[in-house]
């Protein structure tokens, strides 16, 4: 249960769903309230296949390229919190790579479910290489299973968000969302710092 409960507020925290509702409501704002909901749930769906791909198959990855676990934490955890300071900053756009120019290349698009909104706006560097670290250190059948929960969970809870993001938008606010966003993004940086600090005590222990 502490497993389950650990990834699935870290996974949140790094995804940050909440952050991607203002996102979500400009590139959906002309789709009906059904075609909302579709991309809603194949973001959903996409963002799980990708998160299941990253944790049961990163690890070859890793060993394919000769990458030690510290090395993948160490920058997992520069990634994890740049995205958070990110997030502070008010600049969490800008660093998923969506400004003017995307978002109306975006437009003409048929569906945005799996780019951007599944990667890299949720799905991105940052929850891939916390899966990978994670499952290094977690990979008991028991631990599998409660891992594999907390990222379906997550994608339900993805899916919920978006689904309610121009409902969300209305009663939050601007405002609001910044708010939570920055919380959250505060949180981001915890997981990051403490991801380099881990690795870098691994370090020490080693010598």
């Amino acid at each position: 249960m502490d497993i389950f409960i650990y990834l699935f507020f870290a996974l949140f925290s790094v995804l940050n769903p909440i952050g991607t509702v203002p996102i979500f409501v400009g590139l959906t704002q002309d789709d009906t309230k059904k075609e909302r909901s579709r991309i809603s749930l194949w973001t959903s769906i996409d963002v799980f296949i990708i998160l299941m791909i990253s944790f049961f198959i990163g690890q070859y990855v890793l060993a394919f390229f000769g990458i030690t676990i510290t090395a993948l934490r160490i920058t997992g955890g520069i990634i994890i919190a740049s995205s958070g300071f990110s997030l502070l900053n008010g600049k969490f756009n800008k660093n998923k790579g969506i400004n003017k120019k995307v978002e109306q290349e975006i437009q003409v698009r048929n569906d945005i479910a799996l780019t951007p909104l599944a990667m890299p706006m949720l799905a991105g560097p940052g929850s891939m290489s916390l899966l990978i670290a994670f499952y290094q250190e977690h990979h008991a059948p028991d631990e599998i299973v409660a891992s594999c929960f907390a990222i379906l969970l997550t994608s339900i809870i993805i899916y919920l968000i978006l689904k309610s993001a121009h409902y969300l938008s209305k009663i939050l606010g601007t405002s609001g969302i910044v708010a939570i966003s920055r919380i959250v993004g505060f949180l981001t940086i915890a997981i990051g710092i403490q991801y380099i600090i881990s690795s870098i005590l691994s370090i020490v222990r080693g010598i």
